[in-house]
C-alpha cells in the first residue's frame, strides 16, 4: 500500500519542485533551459508511452494489437476534443476552445492542468494492472512511469508558475497556481483506481489510450515549443536523454 501510495504523489512532487522555480528566479527561465527541458520531458514521455504503456498493453492482450490500436486512436481522438472544446491557450500564445473570458495565463494553466489528467490516468491504468496481478505490468515498472511523469513535470510546473509572477502575481500565489495544475494527476490516477475491478478487462485498450492521450501532448505542446528558433539543437539532445533515461529506468526497475 506505501508503494501505491508513493507512486501516486510522486509526480505531483515532479510539478510541485518546478513551480517553485518562481521562488528563487528572479528572471524567466533562460531560452535555452526551457528548451532543453521540454525536449526532456518529450522523450521521457515518448518512451514511457512504448515501454511503459503499449508494449505492457499489448502483453496483456496476447500479443494481439487490435485493442491497443484503438485505444491508441481513442487518446488521440480524447485530447483532441478537449482541445476543441475547453477553452485554453498554449505557451506560443496561440488561443483554442471554446471562447471565454478567462486571462491568457489562466488558459495557460488550464492547458497543463488538462494534459495532466491523461497522465494521471496512464499511472492508474498501470497501477490497476499492478493490483490485478496481471504480468504485464510490475509494481516496479509502475515506479519508473511515476518517476517518468514527475521528470517531465518539472518543467510543466515552471510553464505554469513563471507567467502568473509575470502578471503580477506574488510568487507565493504563482507557486500556489503551478502545484494545483499538478493536482489532477493523483486524482486521475485514484479514479482509475477505484474503478480498477470494472476496468480489468479494458486494460490493454486503457494503456493504449493513455499512450495516445501522451503522445499527443508531446506532438502537440512539447515539440512545438522547443523546436522554433535558437537553441532547437539543445532541444533534440534533451529528447535523446530524456527517452534514453525513461528506457533504462523501466527496464531496469520493470
Amino acid at each position: 500500500m506505501e508503494s501505491l501510495i508513493l507512486a501516486l504523489l510522486i509526480p505531483f512532487a515532479g510539478t510541485t519542485l518546478g513551480s517553485a522555480f518562481v521562488l528563487f528566479m528572479k528572471k524567466d527561465i533562460p531560452q535555452w533551459l526551457m528548451k532543453a527541458l521540454l525536449g526532456f520531458a518529450s522523450g521521457v514521455m515518448v518512451a514511457a508511452s512504448v515501454w511503459s504503456l503499449l508494449i505492457p498493453g499489448m502483453e496483456m492482450a496476447g500479443g494481439s494489437v487490435t485493442s491497443v490500436t484503438l485505444g491508441l486512436f481513442a487518446g488521440f481522438a480524447l485530447l483532441f476534443l478537449l482541445d476543441a472544446l475547453i477553452p485554453h491557450l498554449h505557451s506560443d500564445g496561440q488561443e483554442e476552445g471554446i471562447h471565454s473570458k478567462l486571462s491568457q495565463t489562466s488558459k495557460l494553466a488550464l492547458a497543463v492542468t488538462i494534459h495532466n489528467f491523461p497522465e494521471g490516468m496512464a499511472l492508474g491504468v498501470s497501477l490497476a494492472g499492478v493490483m490485478a496481478q496481471n504480468g504485464g505490468m510490475t509494481l516496479a515498472g509502475a515506479l519508473a512511469l511515476s518517476i517518468g511523469i514527475a521528470i517531465q513535470n518539472i518543467p510543466e510546473g515552471a510553464i505554469v508558475s513563471m507567467p502568473f509572477r509575470a502578471a503580477g502575481n506574488s510568487r507565493r500565489k504563482s507557486f500556489m497556481m503551478g502545484t494545483l495544475s499538478g493536482i489532477v494527476e493523483p486524482i486521475g490516477a485514484m479514479v482509475v483506481l477505484l474503478l480498477a475491478s470494472m476496468i480489468t478487462g479494458l486494460l490493454p485498450f486503457l494503456l493504449a489510450l493513455s499512450a495516445g492521450a501522451m503522445l499527443y501532448v508531446v506532438i502537440e505542446e512539447l515539440i512545438p515549443q522547443a523546436s522554433p528558433g535558437a537553441h532547437s539543437n539543445i532541444a533534440t539532445i534533451g529528447f535523446a536523454l530524456g527517452f534514453a533515461l525513461m528506457m533504462v529506468l523501466d527496464v531496469v526497475l520493470g
